[in-house]
């Protein structure tokens, strides 16, 4: 952990799980993002009368505003604990992969647009299916989760080796 300042994993948890309960009943609609990014691009692109566009119109809303918020509490969460900073290049990367902007640049498009992509494939992202389909406890929210954590750990090691 970098940050001088985090939640312990276990309040963190607990913070999560009452969001994740709380959310679907004040807003009918779960834990979700990548239906915001496909419906907000599909909104720019001019591709909305499209019958998928058209389909996830309620939820892709709904999680452009949830988006928004997200982004907010990290802003905030930050400013509170006062380390707040731009930053192209993270500390984790600069120590095992250098400092090329360039570089940084093409694995972080490279990711997210493999997360995304995937997420797509399977019907929704991440959050949707391991913090919406697990307190469901949904068998696709449970299998994308192991699979999604094997895969992390996976990665991780292959990307970063031993450092």
């Amino acid at each position: 952990m970098y940050g001088k300042k985090s939640f312990d994993w276990f309040s963190a948890g607990v913070i999560l799980g009452i969001l994740a309960s709380v959310v679907p009943v004040a807003t009918k609609y779960f834990i979700g993002a990548s239906a915001g990014f496909a419906y907000l691009s599909a909104l720019l692109t001019g591709f909305g009368a499209e019958p998928y566009v058209q389909r996830i119109a309620k939820s892709g809303t709904w999680e452009i505003y949830f988006i928004i918020g997200t982004l907010a509490g990290a802003f905030a969460s930050s400013v509170i604990n006062r380390d707040f900073k731009i930053q192209l290049i993270p500390e984790r990367w600069r120590e095992t992969k250098g400092s090329s902007k360039k570089r940084r640049m093409f694995w972080a498009f490279a990711g997210g647009f493999m997360i995304l992509f995937g997420a797509r494939l399977a019907g929704g992202c991440t959050s949707g299916h391991i913090l919406s389909g697990g307190i469901q406890l949904a068998v696709s929210g449970m299998v994308f989760g192991t699979i999604a954590l094997v895969t992390l750990f996976v990665t991780a090691k292959l990307f970063y080796g031993r450092k």
